[in-house]
């Protein structure tokens, strides 16, 4: 009997010492959680930027067609075209000297958007 007893201590004694030394699973799972939490928040900033453009865009586009006549319209759609807010802010940092890196922060376009933007700059292409 004293068999079984100092050997049922001895196991939870050093069962009890292992599990010091053992990875805890619920600090895994919490930093998988947390690190969950700030993907879905980051992608909730870029997404809310996003459409700050777009109404950025959408409001500049309304007021330009609200300010101007039909006539008006129809002249200036022969002679020139009118590039969205979003492509002549990107042109205005570059010419500020900013970097693509930077106008994507400013801006909440992709990378490749921005330098697309830039080269047709360069180019003295028209946005289309």
């Amino acid at each position: 009997m004293i068999y079984v007893l100092t050997t049922l201590l001895i196991i939870g004694i050093s069962l009890f010492t292992i599990s010091f030394f053992m990875s805890n699973r619920f600090n895994d799972i919490e930093q998988e959680l947390e690190q969950l939490s700030m993907n879905q928040i980051q992608n909730q900033y870029v997404l809310n930027n996003k459409i700050k453009v777009l109404e950025e865009e959408l409001l500049s586009e309304t007021m330009d067609l609200n300010f101007h006549t039909k006539q008006d319209q129809s002249k200036e759609a022969g002679s020139t075209h009118k590039e969205p807010a979003i492509v002549v802010k990107v042109k205005n940092l570059y010419e500020q000297g900013y970097n693509p890196k930077e106008i994507e922060q400013q801006t909440g376009l992709a990378e490749d958007d921005v330098k697309i933007i830039i080269q047709q700059k360069s180019d003295n292409q028209v946005f289309a």
